[in-house]
């Protein structure tokens, strides 16, 4: 066994500053020594793939990141990591924790993934070694993890079985959220703007300074289309990531932070709405598009008729939320939200349909990460 002290240090003297991740028993003295060190920048996340994609987010801040989950969480995983950091080249370390190894009794839910655990990592190509149980070992591992990293640019995970690390316990505990403090009432009316419509005049309003994530689908390329540009992200696969990501970006940058959503979207991760309330970065602004439709599929509706996207961000400890169906409302809307602390949530109501013919991004989702990147940090 190792410390925990014994394994982090030498990682953080690697470059390794963001951590993120879901708890299991066995990361337990990790996560503990995470959230009691104040010199460690930790964001627990509601789901293994919200993690991945938080992950994703600090890296686009200039962050070299570790994810931490347990192995049955990796399923949650997978179509982040083969979206977003196959697809736009973000490297992180991962840190599994193998329960249900064979031959090792552990409870019955763990048996098959255990199994499977070795096989699931080489299936989606993320090589792995195991975590380093004796203090000799640890400089080896992390050296052969971050020259994979950094030579391809994709995560590499690391194995832990039970037992690896001593517990000493946790010393400082994570401080309780503000609650939320301003609701804005908005009266019914009749739909009558559409997605470009309403990015052209968002685009109009947001500070030249502000990082934008476009979710998959049609805003994406909508916005490549009306407007492309460095400070643009746009999302492909990784279906509902992009709050994740953009608070990943968020709590990692003092710029200002914008991401235009989707109600589909946000509807499949709606526990990343309940992470970013709980964390509240003050310089987030979430402009969720509903439709009522999917509409890069065909059309099909969503259920957001009877959600109030408003109403959660509200209760979930947003700072503001409105729901806009005129460009005034929406209008105000960025205005508050680029002059006020956030973390604020604009639910814009808008019609179906899209802009005829509509093309998609012509610059490879690699070269829009590096530029964005680039344009954060700069």
């Amino acid at each position: 066994m190792i410390s925990a002290d014994e394994f982090l240090n030498p990682a953080t003297e690697l470059g390794f500053n963001f951590f993120t991740g879901v708890p299991c028993s066995f990361l337990t003295p990790i996560i503990n020594k995470v959230i009691s060190d104040k010199s460690i920048n930790y964001l627990p996340a509601t789901s293994e793939g919200e993690a991945v994609s938080i992950a994703a987010g600090a890296w686009l801040a200039g962050k070299k990141t570790i994810v931490m989950c347990q192995n049955s969480g990796l399923g949650n995983t997978v179509n982040p990591l083969t979206s977003l950091n196959y697809t736009f080249k973000i490297p992180t370390l991962l840190l599994v924790t193998w329960r249900g190894e064979p031959g090792q009794k552990d409870e019955p839910q763990h048996e098959l993934m255990g199994e499977i655990t070795p096989q699931l990592l080489n299936t989606i190509k993320i090589p792995f070694e195991l975590f380093p149980n004796k203090p000799e070992l640890i400089p080896e591992v992390l050296l052969k993890a971050t020259s994979h990293m950094n030579k391809t640019d994709t995560p590499f995970a690391l194995l832990m079985k039970k037992g690896s690390v001593i517990d000493d316990g946790l010393k400082n505990p994570l401080p309780k959220p503000k609650l939320p403090n301003y609701k804005i009432k908005t009266s019914v009316y009749k739909i009558n703007l559409t997605r470009a419509k309403a990015l052209r005049i968002s685009l109009k309003y947001i500070p030249k300074t502000t990082s934008i994530i476009a979710t998959t689908g049609k805003t994406g390329r909508e916005l490549f289309t009306i407007l492309d540009q460095p400070q643009n992200f746009y999302t492909v696969g990784s279906m509902g990531c992009a709050s994740a990501i953009g608070l990943g970006l968020s709590v990692n940058t003092s710029k200002p932070v914008i991401v235009m959503d989707g109600d589909g979207a946000a509807l499949m991760k709606m526990g990343n709405i309940a992470t970013i309330g709980h964390h509240r970065p003050e310089n987030f602004v979430h402009l969720l598009l509903d439709n009522g439709a999917h509409d890069s599929t065909g059309g099909q509706k969503t259920v957001s008729e009877n959600v109030d996207f408003s109403e959660i961000a509200n209760a979930c400890g947003y700072s503001s939320s409105r729901t806009c169906y005129s460009e005034n409302c929406l209008k105000d809307g960025l205005l508050y939200a680029f002059q006020n602390k956030g973390p604020h949530m604009i639910h814009v109501k808008i019609l179906t349909g899209s802009i005829v013919n509509l093309g998609r991004p012509t610059i490879k989702p690699n070269d829009v990460a590096r530029r964005f990147r680039k344009f954060v940090n700069k």
